[in-house]
């Protein structure tokens, strides 16, 4: 190897090179020099950590600050991370078990059961089966009881609509009161429906014993109304509560006249 010298002129030119037994090598420069930049670097990147001081020199155990970290943390800060872990997950919807399931079940099949016991269903009470139940309207007048004659057509529909309180009504007084039933289709009710002044169905006239008009209630009325008035003929009372009501009816005049296929019918 030679050094470069520069002349006056400008000119370089080379000079011997004699190596000296104390002399120390240049080659072992260049890692001295690295070694110095990367603890000038240790020191510019913990500067921009100033909560960890100690990690700025060059020879710090990592494991040392973090025990530093861990013991700097605030007593109340453990406390809250604690009762965190410990507090409960989230549950999802909570569903029905087999025995809640068997509860439903075992009151469902009661409840059908009460049902199908009683004696009778309201919506299976229709104007045929009320009719069927009925007395003649002679035999009405001559028994020594008092009457509830119902004027009413197939076709009426407030008719159909009461049917189940008014046989509510008849199984309660059927062994004290009459319960007849005329259909307005039957031309052999004319003179009964003149005589009671029939316009509007359903038409309830209550009869004492005697088989004098105590009074009427027409049309589509609240269930108290038929049954106070059926309750005092049953007691024999002088006045029926309600003598003169009316409703919502269906209007007589649009009755359909057939022929009657048996004289003997009360229907």
């Amino acid at each position: 190897m030679a050094k470069v010298a520069s002349s006056s002129i400008g000119l370089h030119r080379p000079k011997p090179f004699h190596f000296r037994p104390n002399q120390t090598l240049h080659s072992v420069k260049p890692f001295n020099y690295q070694l110095n930049n990367l603890q000038k670097y240790q020191r510019i990147y913990c500067q921009t950590e100033p909560k960890t001081g100690d990690c700025c020199q060059p020879n710090s155990d990592p494991s040392e600050s973090a025990v530093k970290e861990k013991s700097s943390i605030e007593p109340g800060a453990g406390n809250e991370s604690s009762k965190a872990e410990v507090s409960p997950p989230s549950t999802g919807p909570e569903y029905p078990t087999r025995d809640f399931n068997r509860r439903v079940a075992l009151v469902s099949v009661l409840a059908a059961l009460g049902l199908f016991s009683s004696p009778r269903l309201d919506l299976g009470v229709s104007l045929k089966d009320i009719t069927a139940a009925a007395l003649p309207y002679e035999e009405a007048l001559s028994n020594g009881k008092p009457t509830v004659v119902e004027f009413y057509a197939d076709w009426c529909e407030v008719c159909r609509e009461l049917a189940p309180d008014v046989y509510k009504v008849e199984q309660q007084y059927k062994d004290r009161v009459n319960f007849v039933m005329l259909n307005v289709d039957n031309t052999k009710w004319e003179q009964e429906l003149d005589e009671f002044g029939v316009e509007g169905i359903p038409h309830f006239a209550f009869l004492d014993k005697d088989g004098n008009e105590e009074g009427n209630v027409v049309g589509r009325l609240p269930k108290q109304y038929l049954l106070e008035n059926v309750d005092a003929l049953a007691n024999g009372k002088e006045s029926i509560p309600y003598s003169r009501a009316v409703g919502q009816y269906t209007s007589a005049e649009s009755r359909k006249i057939h022929q009657i296929s048996d004289p003997r019918s009360h229907g």
